[in-house]
């Protein structure tokens, strides 16, 4: 996270970088900030980890609330919000009875949906647990992300060098092991992303709820321990001029129980009328914790330039041109020959008849 307040109203209460520090721990450098004078107006800026233990170092105050889904989480029935705040103090260093400096302080609040939140993302095919929890104890179930080039899912993706083709599509397989029949995967979000790591990366959505792109083909979901579903290649608008496009494909996964399913699945074809709830809870006490974001490998796309693309093409229509003006010029040359020669014809039957 980033926090930033000005250093002028600092200085003109009498004090400077070194005494403001986030909930009064001036004696810790990382909750100290740091002065950029090159912004205009000059700032200094707070920055600390989302990990729980660079929260606590300065005491910030972390709430997590559960909201019914808006906006992008509209088909969402329930999404989890985690607000971050404390204050901004300021330190008197003379330590004298009475102080002639008013106090500061800067109140903060930053408040974040779950959602985009993710935990130990790779640049890899990687592998993410979800815990289950019944009577008997609990055990871990690991979900994995594969690609594959064909409908039935049995040739994983080989992505060249030199990146795939535009309007390959891709088939994506997300699966749950080590888990019992009475589960299966659903996925409540797919997306793509330009970076790795989600946060603060361009991203463009594959499918949300019941909402996909058009290019977007589902295939099961919450019906089974996997869940499929496939789209087009592309490339993002920012790479147009790379050779390749490299993104990475990221969905929001959970386990709901499989005689539960249908319960909590939207039933997209009345238009997402019903709304997913974020946990379940069956009547033999079974609960799944909430979504894991399961992430794929990278993914290049190439330009067209081959000769089958754009450029092939005015190649050919060039070569097109060239040979029929070839053709025309020697059509026109035989037209005047022909002339030509017609005329010289006549001249000498006209001599040899005088």
């Amino acid at each position: 996270m980033e926090l930033e307040i000005l250093i002028c109203p600092l200085y003109y209460g009498g004090y400077n970088e070194s005494l403001v520090a986030l909930n009064g721990h001036f004696d810790k450098p990382s909750c100290h900030g740091n002065p950029d004078f090159n912004a205009d107006p000059p700032v200094l800026k707070f920055n600390f980890s989302m990990a729980d233990n660079s929260l606590a170092a300065c005491s910030n105050k972390v709430t997590i609330t559960e909201e019914v889904g808006s906006g992008v989480f509209v088909d969402y029935s329930r999404v989890q919000y985690v607000n971050i705040s404390g204050v901004i103090n300021s330190y008197d260093p003379t330590g004298a009875t009475v102080v002639y400096r008013q106090e500061l302080m800067y109140l903060y609040s930053c408040r974040y949906p779950l959602q985009y939140l993710t935990n130990k993302t790779e640049a890899s095919v990687s592998g993410v647990s979800l815990a289950i929890k019944d009577n008997n104890g609990s055990f871990i179930s690991t979900l994995g992300m594969r690609l594959f080039q064909d409908v039935s899912y049995t040739s994983l993706l080989r992505v060249p060098e030199s990146g795939l083709t535009l309007k390959t599509r891709i088939f994506v397989e997300v699966r749950a092991t080590n888990l019992t029949q009475r589960f299966n995967v659903l996925l409540d979000r797919c997306y793509a992303t330009t970076s790795a790591y989600p946060l603060n990366s361009t991203y463009f959505d594959l499918f949300v709820g019941c909402n996909h792109d058009i290019q977007t083909v589902m295939g099961i979901n919450g019906d089974s321990q996997q869940a499929r579903f496939s789209f087009e290649a592309f490339r993002f608008v920012q790479d147009s001029n790379k050779t390749v496009s490299t993104y990475y494909v990221h969905c929001a996964t959970r386990l709901c129980e499989s005689n539960f399913c249908s319960s909590i699945t939207q039933n997209c074809s009345d238009g997402g009328g019903s709304r997913r709830r974020r946990e379940v809870m069956s009547p033999q006490g079974t609960s799944v914790s909430d979504t894991a974001t399961v992430t794929s490998g990278p993914i290049t796309t190439r330009k067209d330039t081959d000769a089958g693309g754009g450029n092939g093409t005015v190649l050919g229509v060039a070569a097109a041109a060239v040979l029929i003006g070839v053709f025309s010029i020697a059509t026109i040359a035989a037209i005047f020959y022909r002339i030509h020669y017609s005329k010289t014809s006549s001249t000498d039957k006209t001599i040899l008849h005088h």
